[in-house]
């Protein structure tokens, strides 16, 4: 998008912490594969590169979630501030004009 418009219709932030949260969505969702993979798998070497790519999930998940809470995108541990935050962006993303 123009950086006239986005800043304009305020989207300039939104726009990161969508990007953000995306990233983290699916860091979770592929935690959550691999561990049900890592339960289904025939063999033990299968199983090693699976849990292997588990652990590398997981740290990928961590540094994602680490870097939103240090740039105030993400509250895990203060229920009401993440409420709060996510209030906000569904309002702004009401305000997007269509």
């Amino acid at each position: 998008m123009n950086p006239i418009l986005e800043h304009m219709t305020g989207l300039h932030t939104l726009t990161d912490d969508v990007i953000a949260m995306d990233l983290l969505i699916n860091a979770k969702s592929g935690v959550r594969n691999y561990a049900m993979a890592v339960t289904e798998c025939a063999t033990p070497e299968i199983k090693q590169i699976l849990m292997k790519q588990l652990d590398e999930a997981i740290d990928s998940h961590e540094k994602i979630s680490n870097y939103m809470v240090q740039q105030g995108l993400y509250h895990p541990y203060h229920i009401p501030e993440q409420i709060q935050l996510d209030l906000k962006n569904i309002q702004t993303a009401m305000n997007i004009p269509s």
